[in-house]
């Protein structure tokens, strides 16, 4: 039988468990976006061309799109492997990898989204759209800021989740200026793995019983005292 690996963020459903995904179900939605690709290399894209008056050689954002959603799915189904592991006491660190993870698994669904059902419509349009550059910017731009989102993600578990310190400690989280401006943009769209929006909920943040701690309402994390903003969603107190 398949193992049931643990995804890294709650359900939304108020019990505070993390969503579960078997083996096969990750590895099904991987193998249906190689198809995907494939499908797209060997006749989508000539028609896609054909209906929007585009030459073939400017269309390859659309593969990068695909190349990227295919590598992001094979790293997610090593991320939840690396979740079911990670020890239950180690709260920080568990906190730190369910927000790089939900983060990264929201961007992901996002650009396969896009790279499905948004562009659907250009291949099934008649005519050339007025607005099909307006598309390329956007999954072009989706394309990069998912494939930020997973290169923290791994750079983090490849150092064993070392910038976050034990929750008795004050914790901190070294975030890169990109991951700083995707998490701008991951505020704007709805997350389906989170299934809610309860980062974006106001409401100002409870003192731990920890006096040199404070939890952040939006994400949980726990933050030294002297932090003005979250650390991890920079949300203010």
């Amino acid at each position: 039988m398949k193992a049931v690996v643990s995804g890294g963020r709650n359900t939304g459903s108020g019990s505070g468990r993390l969503g579960q995904h078997s083996e096969d179900d990750i590895d099904v939605s991987r193998q249906k976006a190689l198809s995907d690709l494939h499908s797209m290399q060997n006749e989508k894209l000539e028609k896609l061309s054909d209906r929007q008056s585009q030459p073939e050689s400017q269309l390859k954002f659309i593969i990068e799109a695909w190349l990227q959603i295919v590598e992001c799915r094979r790293v997610l189904k090593w991320t939840y492997a690396y979740g079911y592991y990670l020890p239950e006491h180690e709260h920080a660190k568990r906190q730190f990898f369910e927000y790089l993870q939900g983060e990264a698994e929201s961007g992901l669904e996002r650009l396969h989204q896009c790279a499905e059902k948004e562009l659907q419509v250009y291949l099934d349009a008649e005519t050339p759209m007025k607005d099909f550059n307006d598309f390329r910017t956007k999954l072009a731009g989706l394309t990069s800021v998912t494939r930020n989102y997973f290169e923290n993600l791994v750079r983090a578990l490849e150092t064993g989740l070392k910038d976050v310190g034990s929750s008795n400690s004050e914790a901190t989280c070294s975030k890169t200026s990109s991951s700083k401006s995707l998490g701008t943009k991951g505020k704007g769209g709805k997350s389906k793995a989170t299934g809610n929006n309860s980062r974006l909920a106001g409401g100002p943040s409870h003192s731990l019983d920890e006096s040199n701690l404070w939890s952040c309402d939006h994400c949980t994390y726990a933050n030294p005292k002297s932090a003005k903003a979250c650390q991890m969603c920079e949300h203010r107190r």
